[in-house]
């Protein structure tokens, strides 16, 4: 006679333990996707915003009249509306130039808004009038992120756009200006 024990269920309690660190694991995954896909957005709208900055630093040192200082001291947002008229088939002054430069940014901040890739733009540009013949230009684009998230005092500090999921770009750069003559 053979006595043997024979242990039942033991195999279904190794298969839920086995399905509950799947499931664990599949959490894991999922979430580490989610990051990855808000880290992504993230940088789309830093690269759009930075794209912009860069855009008006090459413009501004194109126009580089002596006005430049107080031609581009501007604030515009995505809901702003401008009627320059086009410097494309006309020979404009430094003036004229600075106001189309201005709408031309105003639609791109309305296109990226569209698009998605910078939410509730606002573009502050803060020109300053140097002794050496320069001007210093600081920029600043900001928009409206998807996450709260906390701002250092020195951000605080800039009074550029709002909102409590603020994001910025910073630049700051000197342009050396023409002293007027040809």
């Amino acid at each position: 006679m053979n006595n043997h024990t024979h242990q039942g269920g033991f195999t279904l309690l190794e298969v839920l333990i086995a399905f509950i660190v799947l499931t664990i694991g599949l959490l894991g995954t999922v979430a580490l996707q989610a990051k990855a896909k808000q880290a992504s957005y993230d940088s789309v709208q830093r690269a759009a915003a930075l794209a912009l900055a860069n855009d008006i630093v090459q413009r501004v040192r194109t126009n580089d009249s002596p006005s430049a200082a107080t031609d581009y001291d501007v604030n515009f947002g995505s809901t702003s509306t401008s009627t320059a008229a086009s410097c494309f088939n006309a020979r404009c002054t430094a003036a004229q130039m600075a106001a189309f430069d201005i709408s031309e940014w105003i639609k791109a901040t309305q296109a990226r808004e569209r698009t998605g890739a910078l939410s509730d733009a606002f573009v502050c540009i803060d020109p300053t009038d140097n002794a050496d013949g320069t001007v210093s230009l600081q920029i600043i684009v900001s928009w409206q992120g998807r996450q709260k998230i906390s701002q250092s005092s020195a951000n605080k500090a800039i009074t550029c756009g709002t909102g409590d999921n603020r994001r910025m770009v910073v630049m700051n750069t000197d342009i050396n200006l023409r002293d007027g003559t040809l």
